[in-house]
């Protein structure tokens, strides 16, 4: 990739910015090393194992990185014979196994099966070493402070301490002579000191003659000595003696525990190098999620690019407000000349294009929104800023020609161009006609190319040239602020005299520079100042629009919401009026059985009175056949079929109630799907489906009805027949069986259509699909009749 693209774009410090989320220097490092990758196979499987690395920190558990020494050196050194780590270098080895071990657990680990992150990194982890006896040798022979502890060996022990009690004999020796010198000897605040490895005593010079000894060291001034006097040399002597063998025991000590891990050094190798990988995903990762980076598809340069809510990284990065952008460039549009005023936001949606591609083709993921496509270049190039060189006698507008030069003589159709201020630093005339030919050049080549301009007459090559498109970024002409929106397919303006209006330059000076714009771009002015009214116009109306759609689905949530509530209240109701109805009947059945054993105990009564208790019994079951009529009663608007095996009832008919035991009635009045049915004093309120036409003339209604066993009770039947009727015949005969479950409070409900053609089993389900009553519906499994049969649970 063009090394001079990389520094003008500013890739290093985007890299930085990376790198400074990684949990250790080496993770940094291999973060820092990243560079765009044409491998669009390497590309995808960098950014999935991110993604991976973002899944697992968010998961429940988290994400903990562990601690990574940097072991680089000693593990090269470890591979000669006879070389002995130091105690950091063995906590180190330590450290790496230690973490090595956590982190495949973490990943490879109980209840991952399933993880697709953890699959995704698995490689990785698999390339981990697991050595706990090493890591748990290096820990119990070495302490935190890199010390070799005493119990490391038992001759280690013995050593230490014998030192420990040499050097308390001595501090006492030196401070008994301390104790005994003369005080014009003495020094201020004396006591027990070493130098060079040896215990003495501070005294005044003067005193060197008479105390006698070694002489050690002095103070800054000389007037002070450091003396180890005669008597303690000996003892000093031992010292020593015992610190050179402790030394050689450390020595050994550390030599078996580096020979222990030499032939682990390949495996802490890998394992080093997997680890610094985990920590370079890591910190990739926290960068795509500190700065909400959707994962972009990516596509080929001639299929173009869609960018959505794009944003600069360095900017996101400064803590500023960003506006983000949506730009899309599809495969026949190969050139975008971005033209608008100054500190309109144009160099940086340029450099901002330049770094996605880069970061992306990086394995980073870029600051971009959702379903954004981001195309792979072979190479960038880029023409940015002011780069004149005094060193190399280059004007800037030398430069820019240089580099243009460059840019033609490299660029292809799997290039990226980006210009910024093409034809500038020139005569302007020269400079459109420079900038024009250059850019009909790359357009040819099918190059990409995003280049941002002043000059008016390079904003006409999009009507000139197929593959040219203009766009511009919004100016606030009122504030002269810009809004950095942008916006394709119009030219922006400079908005030089709008600017210098508003800063009250003179008005007669204003008109006379007016007047000397050629007509042309006067006319070009006007016309683009009222396509960015209309545009603005537009916005506001589609705000406005976006505005009202959210309260219309805000206010369709709120009755969505408040229809289920009386949906619910509703099915709580009718389960209230079942189970009412139930009790009710069961509290009748009682009544009357307790009425009619009266009957019969008192058979020694008259006639009178048998006349009297059946009226009272005729009119009690009236009561109660009325009360439980009213709160069973069918709902409106459900219409059931009058007729039973083909033949139709009318009023006056003669007819056998079922659930009486075939007693005898007359039909009275018709209710819906329901009969009214007078069997003597009483009248019942019946489904038409438990009716049979009866061959014999009813009993009159006004004569008495003997009234065995106890009172009716709705019966339903579990499953209807529909095989043989029409479709239109259906709806009736159906709605009347859920009428019936419902009120004898059936829990399911079975429909037998046959398999036929199908049409009977469709209608069946539009039916139940619009009833409320119904929870749910399904076909029945193989022993349940197959796609013939329906079975039906009722709410």
């Amino acid at each position: 990739m063009n090394p001079h693209a990389l520094q003008v774009l500013a890739f290093p410090e985007v890299l930085h910015l990376a790198a400074d989320r990684a949990s250790s220097a080496l993770g940094a490092a291999r973060v820092r090393a990243l560079e765009p990758s044409t491998d669009r196979t390497w590309v995808e499987s960098e950014l999935a194992r991110v993604a991976a690395m973002r899944a697992l920190m968010g998961r429940d558990d988290g994400w903990h990185q562990e601690p990574i020494p940097d072991l680089t050196q000693a593990l090269a050194r470890l591979r000669m014979i006879g070389s002995r780590w130091s105690p950091e270098e063995l906590l180190g080895g330590a450290q790496l196994l230690r973490s090595s071990r956590l982190t495949r657990s973490a990943i490879l680990g109980d209840g991952r099966s399933g993880d697709v992150a953890a699959a995704v990194l698995a490689p990785l982890a698999e390339r981990l070493i697991a050595a706990r006896d090493a890591e748990t040798m290096i820990e119990r022979t070495i302490d935190a402070d890199a010390q070799v502890k005493d119990d490391a060996s038992p001759v280690l022990r013995r050593v230490r301490r014998a030192l420990r009690g040499a050097e308390g004999e001595l501090v006492q020796l030196l401070e008994r002579e301390l104790a005994h010198l003369e005080s014009r000897f003495r020094v201020p605040d004396m006591s027990v000191t070493v130098r060079n490895g040896r215990y003495v005593i501070p005294v005044r010079r003067e005193a060197r003659g008479t105390i006698g000894g070694i002489v050690h060291d002095e103070s800054a001034t000389g007037a002070t000595l450091f003396v180890e006097p005669p008597a303690a040399v000996a003892a000093g002597n031992r010292i020593r003696e015992l610190e050179a063998e402790a030394a050689r025991e450390i020595d050994r000590i550390l030599g078996e525990l580096t020979d222990a891990l030499r032939p682990m050094r390949d495996a802490m190798t890998v394992s080093l190098d997997a680890l610094v990988e985990l920590d370079a995903l890591y910190a990739r990762a926290r960068f795509a999620d500190d700065f909400h980076c959707a994962n972009a598809a990516l596509s080929s340069p001639e299929e173009g690019f869609a960018i959505r809510d794009g944003r600069h990284p360095l900017l996101l990065a400064q803590g500023k407000p960003v506006v983000p952008f949506d730009l899309e460039m599809r495969g026949g549009e190969r050139t975008l000349l971005v033209s608008g005023p100054n500190t309109g936001g144009k160099t940086v949606l340029l450099t901002a294009l330049g770094l996605i591609s880069l970061m992306v083709q990086s394995g980073i993921p870029a600051p971009v929104g959702a379903e954004s496509r981001v195309a792979m270049f072979e190479d960038v190039f880029a023409d940015i800023g002011d780069e004149q060189s005094i060193e190399a006698s280059l004007s800037t507008f030398s430069a820019h020609v240089k580099n243009l030069g460059e840019i033609l003589a490299r660029a292809t159709s799997a290039s990226l161009v980006l210009i910024d201020e093409l034809g500038s630093g020139t005569d302007p005339a020269e400079g459109a006609a420079l900038g024009s030919a250059l850019l009909e050049e790359l357009t040819r080549r099918r190059a990409l190319t995003i280049a941002t301009t002043h000059l008016g007459a390079l904003k006409l090559l999009a009507t000139e040239v197929p593959g040219i498109v203009n766009a511009s970024l919004q100016f606030d002409e009122a504030a002269l602020e810009p809004t950095y929106r942008l916006i394709k397919g119009i030219p922006g303006r400079s908005y030089g005299l709008s600017i210098a209006r508003r800063l009250r330059l003179p008005e007669d000076v204003l008109a006379r520079a007016e007047a000397r714009l050629p007509r042309g771009e006067r006319d070009l002015a006007a016309l683009l100042a009222d396509l960015e009214r209309r545009e603005a116009t537009l916005t506001e109306r589609e705000a406005a629009e976006r505005d009202a759609n959210e309260r219309l689905r805000r206010r369709e949530e709120r009755m969505n919401a408040r229809d289920e509530e009386l949906r619910e209240s509703q099915r709580e109701l009718e389960r209230r009026s079942r189970q009412e109805a139930r009790q009710y009947l069961l509290e009748a059945r009682a009544e009357v059985e307790r009425v009619i054993r009266e009957l019969r105990e008192d058979a020694g009564a008259s006639e009178e009175q048998a006349r009297e208790a059946r009226r009272r019994v005729e009119a009690l079951a009236l009561a109660h056949a009325t009360e439980l009529e009213r709160m069973v009663e069918v709902r409106p608007g459900h219409r059931v079929s009058r007729e039973r095996e083909g033949a139709a009832l009318a009023v006056g008919d003669a007819v056998a109630v079922g659930t009486l035991g075939g007693r005898e009635g007359t039909v009275v009045e018709f209710r819906g799907g329901d009969a009214v049915v007078a069997v003597g004093a009483m009248k019942l309120t019946v489904p038409c489906t438990v009716l049979q036409r009866s061959a014999r003339e009813p009993a009159p209604v006004e004569s008495p009805v003997a009234l065995r066993g106890d009172l009716p009770e709705i019966e339903a039947p579990t499953e209807i027949d529909l095989r043989g009727m029409r479709v239109d015949e259906i709806g009736p005969v159906l709605m009347n069986a859920i009428d019936s479950a419902v009120r004898a409070d059936l829990k399911s409900l079975r429909i037998i259509h046959g398999k036929g053609t199908g049409a009977l089993r469709e209608r069946v389900a539009e039916l139940l699909r619009g009833d409320r009553r119904v929870r749910e519906f399904r076909l029945g499994v193989w022993n349940e009749g197959g796609a013939g049969v329906t079975v039906v649970t009722l709410a």
